[in-house]
This record gives structure tokens, sequence and C-alpha cells, in this order.
């Protein structure tokens, strides 16, 4: 197969390829043929949000008979001369020599045309939306961050843990979990007094994990300081802009950390990706700017050069309470913080991101490190403006006989997690950890509004396409 070069690494090198012939490939965006026997094609391949315009002249080209059977969304290579463009907003272009068609697209059934798509009509099109300026857009800085998450880890000294997808423990103990079973659903589970998972695959009852921070605490407290970043699951009936019930988390785990230590590495974490995304998707985000959210840029470099508001949950509660503002959900201690009071602390009070430390101990997992008030618990999240909660993480509960009145009060089994009890009474040590939802971090960045559009097959209630 003929190879081309990337269109991306054309525009980045264009000084060295003029006057030198290209071969590119790549989907066809739009065409257009002059009254002079002139055609302009625009091509992509995905590797750049500005596609790179292919001149095409009707007399004397080998090709010009293909002309009429190239339409928008068709596959093609073409072969010629990189030249200086006259047109403007592009600095240039390639005159095509030859061109071949490796696959055609019925203009009368394509459903992609050069006009700008709904979100919800691109949904029932998920095969075709990368083609999208937006969608394409958004998969590149989706890439781009996801290199990002492993260089910044890897230059700090973790190790990279893969934790299961199965699992028999519930994280967050709140049981919206998917089950994992091989027992026929038509058939009725053993008879009264036998163990109704006996002849099930793992003879036990298995989920889909929402988690893998216990997995990743048993290497940090081996290792020192890991991470996982891999896809995971909730059974949540929720239909938001926020949730999916699949989607990838990013959590590091640290021993010897406290909570302090925890929010210092979160907030770098979060400068760090930022950054990133300034830098190198620069045009993408130019792009969300004038077409997705205006503020988005601001966002980002008052993100990258300021440092994070922090307080805690009970001083958070005092602003909303004193703040006048008529919320949808009301704002009292010991409930859990909405969306809407996450934004108003960090879009109208702070105009930064926002760290909120020591939660009500009821609202939060048992494994949790309890603070000396007995009410609280150490624990943060993180919030940023236009998302809300972006981070949340914890100080890990290092003393058996707390965690193990924690597991009382939470009503979960001891015997259940023995493995997990028995690391605090061979060599425990304070360590402590956080998770990032990728999905939230690009919404973040790009400012897309349904974290349906930053996932390439969203999972929701009711939708499992592909």
């Amino acid at each position: 197969m003929e190879k081309g070069i990337r269109i991306a690494d054309l525009f980045r090198e264009e000084q060295t390829w003029l006057g030198k012939t290209a071969v590119v490939q790549g989907w066809v965006k739009t065409r257009r043929d002059s009254r002079a026997g002139v055609g302009f094609i625009e091509l992509n391949d995905g590797s750049s949000l500005k596609g790179l315009q292919i001149v095409t002249e009707l007399e004397g080209r080998d090709y010009s008979g293909l002309l009429g059977q190239i339409t928008t969304g068709s596959a093609i290579l073409a072969e010629g001369l990189v030249s200086l463009s006259p047109g403007k907003g592009q600095s240039i272009e390639l005159r095509a020599e030859r061109i071949h068609l490796y696959g055609g697209a019925d203009p009368a059934t394509y459903p992609l045309q050069k006009k700008r798509h709904s979100f919800e009509y691109l949904r029932q099109i998920a095969h075709l939306r990368p083609r999208t300026n937006t969608l394409g857009a958004a998969a590149r800085v989706r890439s781009r961050l996801s290199f990002a998450i492993h260089q910044f880890f890897q230059e700090r000294g973790f190790h990279y843990v893969h934790t299961p997808i199965i699992t028999a423990s519930d994280c967050e103990g709140a049981g919206e979990t998917f089950r994992v079973t091989t027992l026929d659903p038509a058939r009725p589970l053993a008879a009264s007094g036998e163990d109704p998972y006996k002849s099930d695959f793992f003879a036990k009852p298995a989920f889909l994990t929402v988690s893998g921070q216990l997995q990743a605490e048993i290497y940090a407290l081996a290792l020192g300081k890991v991470y996982t970043f891999g896809p995971t699951f909730r059974a949540e009936n929720s239909n938001t802009s926020r949730h999916l019930a699949e989607f990838w988390m990013v959590e590091p785990e640290m021993a010897f950390h406290d909570l302090n230590d925890d929010l210092d590495v979160a907030q770098a974490f979060i400068k760090y990706l930022v950054a990133v995304v300034l830098s190198d998707c620069a045009r993408e985000v130019e792009f969300f700017g004038r077409f997705v959210d205006p503020d988005v840029l601001k966002r980002l470099e008052n993100a990258a050069a300021s440092s994070f508001e922090v307080i805690t949950y009970t001083e958070a509660v005092d602003i909303l309470t004193r703040s006048q503002e008529p919320f949808v959900y009301p704002v009292e201690w010991g409930h859990d913080l909405q969306a809407e009071h996450e934004r108003y602390l960090t879009e109208k009070v702070f105009g930064r991101p926002v760290a909120i430390l020591n939660f009500p101990r009821v609202l939060k997992p048992f494994y949790m490190r309890v603070n000396d008030d007995e009410k609280t618990v150490a624990a943060m999240d993180i919030l940023v403006p236009g998302t809300g909660e972006i981070i949340g993480g914890s100080q890990r509960e290092e003393r058996l006989d707390m965690l193990l009145e924690q597991m009382r009060l939470k009503g979960i089994s001891a015997d259940d997690y023995r493995w997990y009890t028995e690391l605090r009474e061979f060599g425990s040590a304070p360590h402590s950890g956080f998770g990032l939802g990728l999905e939230r971090l690009v919404q973040f960045v790009t400012g897309i509004p349904n974290i349906r559009e930053v996932i390439p097959f969203p999972r929701t209630p009711g939708h499992a396409e592909f």
C-alpha cells in the first residue's frame, strides 16, 4: 500500500515541502469546481483540524474522468506539487498530478454535509461523527491528554499498575455495580440452603469495577507510588450531561503521603495537563473557543497560571448559605454539594479551580481517614469552572481499629475485605490518592457541554451501540 505524509506533518514542515511532490490520503470534506475547469477539494486525514486544499485541473490530466465520482465523504489519494496558496486562510496547497479513488460516497445518502449538525443528530451516526471538526478535535485532545497522563506520572517515579476490570470488591460501597455472570437468567438460582453461585463462572459474586483504587493500594504499599488508568463502570441510572455508565479513570496512589501531599500532586497534575493542551492542541482550543465555548481559552490560561483556592467543606457550606443564591437544591451541612453549588464557587466566588477539604464522615466511603473531630474525613474534591468536580481523593484510613469501625458503620463485611484489612496489620503506613475522570477533564479543556461527545462510544442507560 502506497504511504503518504500526514496532513498535520505537511503543515508543520511546509517550508521543507514547498516545491516538492507529496502524497496525501484522506477523506473529502468539500469539493467545488470553477468555470475555468479548475476544481478544489478539501482533504482531511484526521491528523489536523485544518484540511489541505487539493487543486485539480480537467485538461490533460489522467484523473479527469474520476472527478465526477469524487464527492463529500470519498476516500482518495492525491499526489502533486506542494505550492504556496493564494487562497485566504491557507498557506499551502497541493496541485494534483495524480488522484486515486479508494471508495466513493453517494451524496444522496451520505449523512454529513457542509453544515453544522447538532450533537444529538451526530450521536445517531456515531460511526461517522469522528469525521466532523468538533468530534475529530475532541478525539485528538483526548489522545494527547491520555499520553500526557502517562508522561506526568512516569516523570515522577510512579509505576503503572493494571488493576482488574472484573472484581469482587465494591470500592464505593454504593451497590451501583454491573454483575458479571454466566448463569442463565431464565433458570432459578440454587435451591434454598445451597450456594447460589456454585455453578457460576467465578463461583462467587463478581462485578465490573467502579474503581481500581483498593487494588492500587496493595501495590502502593509495596512499590511506593503507583497509578492506574483504565475503564470503570457504574450502574447508575443517570441521564445527565456529566455521567456515563462506562468511563475512564486515572487513579494514583502514594505511600507515605497525607492529604496535603495528595492535594499538591493533584494540583500539579491538572496544571501539567492544561499546559500540554495549551501548547500542543492550540488549534483545537481556538476552534472550541469559536464554535463551542467562547470562554474556554481564558479558563484554561487561568487554571494554568493561578493557584487553586483551598477551603473546607464547612467553609463552602457557609459561603453558599450566605450567598442568597436561588439554588434548586438547598445547601445544608451533611449533604452533598450539587453541580450548581460547585459551579457557583468556581465561577462566581473565586473565578478559578477550588479544592474543598474535610467532608462529613457520613458522605464518604469507608476507606477515607477519619479526622480528629470524628465528624469529618480527610477527603478532597477539586472543582473547576465550567465543569464542577473533576477530582475526588482522600488520605486512606491506615489505622486498623478505625477502619473496622468505619466498615461496621457502613455495613461492609470485614470478612469480605479480609485482604484489605490485612494491609493495616502487616506494615501499615499513611497513604493517599485520588481519582480523575478523563471524560470530565476533556469536557473542561474543550468546553463541550455533554459528556457523550468526549468519549468515542458513550454508554448510558438504554444506549449501548456498537
